[in-house]
């Protein structure tokens, strides 16, 4: 776990869930946090973060559904199968993430950065989270409290990985 005002680039991280099984041959249907699947449809193997536990799926099919998509993992041929499966966390490494955009960056790469204004730490990210507006960082203040701001331009200046920080343009949201 990163520490208060430090960041690594992650090399793995969760790149989505997998939800209920349908059909009668071990489907289960799959969201991705990114809200992009393609990326997805090219893995031959993911690993799987079921509580503590961990372990490599091959991957035989995808289908696309109305929300989501449906995988199918080698193995997994039933119902009963599949529903041990919800729930479970699928994780890939960078290199088969979904491709980000300008501006845009994995939350994990967020997570650990010291957030700055005017130059003075003033705590740093623990989370990002969806709220209804928009996503919302979670910020730890230097006293410990917990703090979100909605991430968007007017609130945060430039965000610089390669230094570990994000800065904070308004810091009057943090009262």
């Amino acid at each position: 776990m990163l520490g208060e005002g430090t960041n690594k680039m992650t090399e793995q991280f969760v790149v989505g869930v997998i939800g209920a099984p349908f059909g009668i041959k071990g489907h289960v249907k799959v969201r991705s946090f990114s809200g992009e699947y393609e990326h997805l449809k090219r893995l031959d193997t993911l690993r799987l973060r079921c509580g503590d536990s961990e372990r490599f799926l091959e991957l035989e099919a995808t289908l696309p559904l109305t929300r989501g998509l449906g995988m199918k993992f080698k193995g997994i041929d039933t119902p009963e199968q599949a529903q041990s499966l919800t729930g479970g966390e699928l994780i890939t490494d960078r290199s088969h993430a979904a491709p980000l955009k300008k501006d845009e960056f994995y939350v994990e790469d967020l997570r650990g950065l010291q957030v700055l204004g005017n130059g003075v730490v003033l705590g740093h990210i623990t989370d990002v989270l969806e709220g209804g507006g928009g996503q919302l960082i979670e910020i730890r203040l230097a006293g410990g409290e917990l703090k979100l701001v909605p991430f968007r331009n007017e609130f945060f200046g430039d965000i610089c990985l390669e230094r570990g920080t994000a800065i904070l343009l308004e810091q009057w949201i943090l009262s």
